[in-house]
């Protein structure tokens, strides 16, 4: 659980160390403001995916499973600037599928963390491989980092792309082939 009185401390330390004098008047009730916004960006550190993905229904058959363009917002643990983009999800039933919301919400989960895009990409095709037992999944995210836009190389607009994949998606490239031509197919849609 978010501490308060230690972010409220912290941001008062930070605002000093800057130069500010934490008692003018726009400035009196960001500590507690910034406190109150960690709780909601770090949510993710109480929550568990299996929340979200124990909640299954039986299907007649197997057929890929793919939600596209689910929006995100996360933070780069390295220098706590956000990252945001989207995500995509594939997978391959084995019988049982998760509520479409539920893949989503699992996005939420991780992203709502300290996190590295990186990481964040694997513990949702984890997640999604351990709680619904697929044949396979894939997960791709792309993303825009604040630390790459705002401080050191200052390169607006450019994107991370990040890629896992378990099961048949590992295994067989022709899986692999059909999740990238599904999500370009949907970005070629979008541009016309």
């Amino acid at each position: 659980m978010v501490d308060q009185s230690k972010i409220k401390e912290a941001v008062e330390l930070l605002l000093e160390g800057i130069g500010e004098d934490v008692g003018r008047e726009g400035l009196r009730e960001t500590p507690d403001r910034i406190a109150r916004m960690y709780g909601e960006i770090f949510a993710g550190m109480e929550e568990d995916a299996a929340d979200h993905l124990t909640k299954t229904f039986p299907v007649a058959s197997n057929e890929i499973v793919v939600v596209k363009d689910i929006t995100f917002y996360s933070t780069c643990e390295h220098h706590l600037m956000p990252f945001y983009g989207r995500a995509h999800i594939a997978y391959l039933p084995n019988g049982r599928v998760a509520g479409l919301s539920k893949l989503a919400r699992t996005v939420e989960v991780y992203a709502r963390r300290p996190q590295i895009q990186e990481q964040m990409t694997i513990q949702i095709v984890d997640a999604i491989m351990k709680h619904l037992a697929p044949q396979g999944a894939m997960v791709m995210l792309e993303a825009e980092h604040m630390c790459m836009t705002m401080r050191g190389v200052k390169k607006p607009g450019s994107r991370t792309v990040t890629v896992a994949s378990r099961g048949c998606f590992q295994e067989d490239p022709q899986w692999q082939r059909l999740f990238f031509e599904m999500v370009r197919d949907e970005k070629k849609y979008n541009q016309e």
